[in-house]
């Protein structure tokens, strides 16, 4: 078993494979991407469960860096729970040290929101994470705001960001990545006052 030394597992839901690279519902794959280079490395598959990993520290340099398991599931975003579960297990990391980065229907695009617990509000990957070790983990937030008109939401969580919202992506994706490396640093409080926005 490997010790997790307080490790923080950091999971950023989404669809395997290139056709949903672009998604709506990739975006927690997007901002792990983003944290993987900040860390200086790249994901591995995983022996021990369906997923790519990186081992790592993200924070400044010293004694404020907190040790970091990023995760992408190499399942579908509906049975994200598993890995994550296998994963939890044999890094030893508390429910409370683990992050979920996912999309979020009900916030304005762009718009992040960090919190500890509570419902799944639809979403398949969280439902499939709180079903498998219970609600108590945080969750970084991602807008991506409600269809337009009568489009599905399926539909609309597995269509590519409009070129509009395509344009302040990257600046919301790194403001993602900053607020997991604030949550994970210097606490659930400090990064909501910061990045509640």
């Amino acid at each position: 078993m490997a010790d997790s030394g307080g490790a923080w597992l950091v999971v950023g839901l989404g669809n395997p494979g290139p056709e949903y690279a672009g998604n709506r519902h990739n975006v927690g794959f997007m901002a792990a991407d983003l944290l993987a280079g900040r860390m200086g490395g790249a994901f591995k598959r995983a022996a021990r469960a369906q997923a790519q990993v990186l081992e790592g520290r993200i924070g400044p340099p010293g004694p404020g860096s907190r040790r970091v398991v990023l995760v992408k599931p190499a399942s579908y975003m509906n049975l994200s729970g598993g890995p994550v579960t296998a994963l939890r297990d044999f890094y030893k990391v508390p429910t409370d040290h683990i992050v979920a980065i996912h999309d979020e229907l009900d916030i304005d695009y762009g718009t992040l929101r960090l919190k500890l617990g509570g419902g799944d509000n639809g979403h398949n990957g969280l439902k499939s994470m709180t079903k498998a070790m219970g609600p108590d983990y945080h969750r970084v937030r991602f807008g991506i705001g409600r269809p337009p008109g009568r489009m599905q939401v399926a539909d609309f969580v597995l269509k590519d960001f409009s070129s509009t919202e395509r344009k302040e992506l990257d600046y919301f994706v790194d403001r993602a990545a900053d607020a997991v490396e604030c949550l994970v640093t210097e606490g659930l409080e400090r990064a909501q006052s910061t990045y509640n926005s």
